[in-house]
């Protein structure tokens, strides 16, 4: 029996959208071959196929594919639709009572962080930011948590590439001091907004990864600087990381 008649014809794309989704970075047609022994003429058949669907873009070099905005929704859709979402949900209610403010799972799109789950605080005071809301990579928790788990040479492309608005006192706009805070989130594990964001907001985040360690959303909580502090969400900071690894094993359990 030969290479490709081990792999079934209907889950040959799939295979190869598991390869591409499985990598750190970009692959050539020939490298995601490596992985499967079919044909070459049937891979880059069935890449351009998926690239002519809309699921797999070149890079800018038009050499190399990755993902593409299509996909990325399909896979964020099926993290928020299937039996894991009551799980996390119940997961994301547990902190919530433990720190007493809103509690997010946040994870990065086209647009910047997308609120894809939470759990608001029964406090009557509180700062709103729906299910479905954008807010920016480099001046909230969860968008630095998400810089900071890129490769250095990702990371330098990607603040090159945003606007660094300047929305309080506190944003970052230097995209070398950006730089150094990411680094020093790499090392520490969390990230903190410090009014950065919005005047009179404070908020936490830690990365919620896959078993492979790769970043896949952010846990959060934030809440009115009024009521909280920098140091004071630092001390929750266990409770994040707690729930982050039970996000972990209950999603991809």
């Amino acid at each position: 029996m030969s290479d490709e008649d081990r792999i079934p014809t209907n889950l040959r794309t799939l295979r190869i959208l598991e390869i591409i989704g499985q990598s750190d970075s970009p692959m050539t047609p020939t490298q995601i071959n490596s992985q499967l022994g079919l044909p070459k003429q049937t891979v880059h058949r069935l890449c351009k196929t998926l690239m002519q669907e809309g699921y797999l873009v070149k890079d800018s070099a038009g050499k190399l594919l990755r993902p593409s905005r299509r996909l990325r929704q399909l896979a964020s859709g099926i993290l928020y639709s299937s039996h894991t979402h009551t799980g996390r949900h119940q997961i994301l209610l547990d902190i919530a009572q433990q720190v007493s403010e809103t509690v997010n799972f946040v994870v990065p799109q086209d647009k910047g962080m997308k609120y894809l789950d939470r759990v608001e605080t029964d406090w009557p005071f509180r700062i709103q930011l729906p299910i479905g809301t954008h807010v920016p990579f480099h001046c909230t928790a969860s968008g630095k948590t998400f810089l900071a788990s890129l490769s250095y040479a990702k990371r330098t492309a990607m603040i090159e590439s945003i606007e660094l608005n300047k929305l309080t006192d506190n944003t970052h706009t230097d995209p070398a001091g950006l730089g150094r805070e990411l680094e020093k989130i790499t090392r520490n594990g969390y990230a903190l907004d410090n009014e950065e964001f919005m005047q009179g907001m404070v908020a936490i985040a830690v990365p919620v990864k896959d078993p492979q360690g790769r970043f896949i959303a952010a846990l959060a909580f934030h809440g009115p600087a009024q009521r909280i502090s920098v140091d004071t969400v630092v001390d929750q900071l266990d409770v994040l990381l707690e729930g982050a690894k039970k996000l972990t094993k209950v999603i991809f359990s």
